[in-house]
């Protein structure tokens, strides 16, 4: 059991069954009334952030929640497959629970998987990773100046855009948070 004082950005918490993650949190001391903090929550399963208020000194129900480093192995029909680094485990996560995540994910990418109540809920992929571009217009010499882009598909099926300089076989670095271009990979 928690209380009001413990929450943080960050921090887990279980509301009805469901495991929350804390966004962002401010402290209210009104001059007539009782203190209470007011909570921005991200639903852990579905995704959806939520206003909650809480009494100051409300007891809460700390979330089971455990991170744990994973594989990526392959796909099997709507899901993929995942292997745990440290036991060999191997578990499917649909790819509706993976959601954008599914297009940062190539044979051998290691994830953090994260459980509730030791069922997977939801993937965090690496910071950036590096796709292979498999489809864009052609780019044209000396087109380095403008800011203009293009759409361009990689090799997991995400669109881009990128610079209109970049070609089809050339490997860029992506943000996963963003799901944006960062830079062409030499080499």
């Amino acid at each position: 059991m928690a209380d009001t004082s413990d929450i943080k950005k960050g921090f887990k918490l279980l509301l009805d069954g469901v495991p929350f993650a804390v966004v962002d949190h401010q402290f209210v001391k009104p001059g007539k009334g009782q203190a209470f903090v007011r909570t921005r929550m991200k639903n852990m399963m579905t995704g959806a952030v939520i206003d909650r208020t809480f009494k100051s000194g409300e007891k809460l129900d700390k979330a089971d929640t455990e991170e744990r480093t994973m594989q990526y192995l392959y796909p099997e029909g709507e899901a993929r497959v995942f292997m745990d680094t440290r036991s060999y485990e191997q578990m499917s996560l649909t790819n509706e629970q993976l959601g954008e995540n599914v297009h940062y994910l190539l044979d051998g990418t290691e994830v953090d998987v994260m459980l509730f109540e030791g069922r997977p809920i939801g993937v965090t992929p690496p910071t950036f990773v590096e796709l292979l571009v498999t489809e864009t217009e052609p780019g044209f010499k000396g087109d380095t100046s403008s800011n203009t882009t293009k759409p361009a598909t990689l090799e997991t099926g995400l669109q881009v855009n990128v610079p209109l300089f970049v070609n089809a076989g050339d490997r860029l670095k992506v943000d996963t948070r963003t799901g944006s271009y960062v830079e062409r990979v030499k080499g």
